[in-house]
This record gives C-alpha cells, sequence and structure tokens, in this order.
C-alpha cells in the first residue's frame, strides 16, 4: 500500500525538469568536492534562507549530496502554508544535481518526518534513507543521521518541542528585521537567535549533551565519526577519539559541510566564503589574470539564472 502524505504537498510536482536557461558564457570556474553534507534548510518557513543556499549551490558541485533532515518544514506547513518561489527552485537545483550524475542522498529529520514513510524509496533519483554509514576517500567511516532521536525533548515531551519551535520562530522574526536593517547599513549577515543561544547557559550545556551522545553511539557502532544536524550548531571536533561533525543550518548559520578528495572534512560558512570569493573574482578581473582552477569566481548573473543553475 502507498503511504499517504499528511501535507498538502505533492513530492510529484517538483520532477519536472527546470528549464536550462543559462547561458555557456556565463558560466564560471567552481570548486568541485567530493561530497558535500547539508541539513536544516525547514523549506516552508520565512527564516530559509533559500536563496543563499541556491547561490553555494551554484557555486559548489560535488559527486555525493547527503541532505542529512529537516528540509522541508512539515511542522510549519501543518500551521501555515508558505513556499514561495525560491523554495521551489531548491527543490528542482537538488533534482538537476540527480540528472547530472550526483548520487543525492534524503535522511530525514523530525520536521520533515513524514518523509520517514518513504524509506526505501527513490523521488526524481533521491534515495530517502533513515541513516547511512559514509565511507570517506581516506577510508575513515562516518555515521550520518539526523540526530534527533538523541533529543530528549523530541523523544520524551514533543508537546514541548512544538511550543519551543513557536518561540524560535519568534526569534528568527526578529532576526529577519534586524537582518534587513543591517543590510540597509552594508554590514554582514549576523543571526540573532544564533547569538542568543550561545549565550544562554542551558543552551551550550544542551549541546555539549547532544554532541557526546551522537558521538559515544557513533563509537558504539564501531566507527570513527559521524555527521549530522538537528541543533543548528556547526562544528567539527574531536569527542574522545571520534571526530564529530555537525553541518549547520541554512536558517540561522548559512554552513555546509564538504569532504574534499583527500578526505579532509571542511565546514563552508557561506556569507563570508561568498564575499571572499567575490573578492578574489575582482582583483582578478582587474589584473587580467587567468584564474586558477581551484579558485571560483562568484561573479553576478541575474536571479533567474541562478535560481535554475
Amino acid at each position: 500500500m502507498k503511504p499517504s502524505n499528511p501535507l498538502p504537498i505533492d513530492v510529484h510536482d517538483f520532477l519536472q525538469p527546470a528549464p536550462e536557461t543559462v547561458n555557456a558564457s556565463k558560466e564560471t570556474r567552481k570548486p568541485k568536492v567530493r561530497t558535500i553534507f547539508i541539513s536544516d534548510i525547514h523549506l516552508g518557513t520565512p527564516g530559509c534562507q533559500a536563496q543563499a543556499l541556491l547561490a553555494f549551490l551554484r557555486v559548489y558541485s560535488s559527486e555525493q549530496l547527503y541532505l542529512v533532515g529537516d528540509i522541508i518544514d512539515g511542522w510549519q506547513l501543518r500551521r501555515r502554508w508558505h513556499w514561495p518561489q525560491a523554495h521551489n527552485d531548491v527543490i528542482q537545483k537538488l533534482l538537476r544535481r540527480v540528472r547530472k550524475g550526483c548520487k543525492v542522498v534524503y535522511i530525514p529529520g523530525n520536521h520533515d518526518e513524514f518523509a520517514r514513510q518513504f524509506l526505501g524509496h527513490s523521488f526524481g533519483g533521491i534515495e530517502v534513507v533513515d541513516e547511512v554509514v559514509y565511507e570517506a576517500a581516506d577510508g575513515r567511516k562516518f555515521w550520518v543521521v539526523h540526530g534527533d532521536y538523541f533529543d530528549g525533548v523530541i523523544q520524551c515531551a514533543k508537546w514541548l518541542a512544538y511550543v519551543g519551535d513557536n518561540l524560535y520562530e519568534l526569534t528568527l522574526k526578529l532576526n529577519r528585521y534586524l537582518s534587513s536593517l543591517r543590510a540597509r547599513l552594508g554590514l554582514p549577515y549576523w543571526s540573532l537567535s544564533r547569538y542568543l543561544k550561545h549565550k544562554v547557559k542551558t543552551a551550550v550545556n544542551y549541546v555539549t549533551s547532544f554532541e557526546r551522545a551522537v558521538a559515544m553511539e557513533a563509537r558504539r557502532r564501531g566507527l570513527g565519526g559521524v555527521i549530522c544536524g538537528h541543533i543548528h550548531y556547526a562544528e567539527i571536533r574531536d569527542i574522545d577519539g571520534i571526530l564529530y561533525c555537525n553541518d549547520g543550518d541554512w536558517v540561522e548559520s548559512l554552513t555546509a559541510l564538504v569532504e574534499h578528495f583527500d578526505g579532509t572534512m571542511e565546514l563552508i560558512h557561506w556569507p563570508q566564503t561568498e564575499r571572499e570569493l567575490e573578492k578574489i573574482a575582482m582583483r582578478t578581473v582587474q589584473e587580467g589574470r587567468v584564474m586558477p582552477e581551484t579558485v571560483p569566481a562568484t561573479a553576478k548573473i541575474e536571479e533567474k539564472d541562478e535560481a535554475l543553475a
């Protein structure tokens, strides 16, 4: 029996190919990595930074792409429908990656738990799994999981998680007003909600206990590391010999985890990286030099082309 879909959204609506509208002459050199890990996009919410994610995906190419949970925010969509064109463009972008030969794996989280009824299925070539053991280029093995199973609030008091989610949305709304003001003043992106979480001792203790719990489970499974999301706190650090990697989110930190071809793991902080790449591109154009293969340019292109590239 085909599982029912609790959301007013049909995944098949996204399976139509996006038009190939990008002029080849506008293409710039792009950094290529072996694998990209992103999570907590929260499509369907006003706080989702879809345009920033599209810009990142346009610049960074990879052989594999792992979506580590909370890609679509079913909790928010059940309360209030919010789905602008940029959110649809993200889906189209992911599907186009598949058509270009990129392996895309989707691991649902708690906000998109509706997708867990589709485990083992494939939509537009995107595989849906609950978790996976990932082998890096250097032979290290990582447990890839969203991480909500290690959140006591989610598991034991889900009603409290819903309350916290509403308060979180309020903080993000305030953050959007501040971000708009900072942009008008020419100041860089800054997250109020992320700042508050770092300053509140309870939140810091929660993050620390979550990290240790996930790392210890990876150890119990005989693996060398773990890659997860869920807590919107991007970090790579060693926890008692286990490499803990959290790829962050695309609501507050705007980060992604990438694996290079030598097996090195790196966090990409997109707002800062984008500015650095633009400066490099500007210097290259001004000096009339040929840009090295490893240094991408992020020349400005039309927003429509950017979304569909």
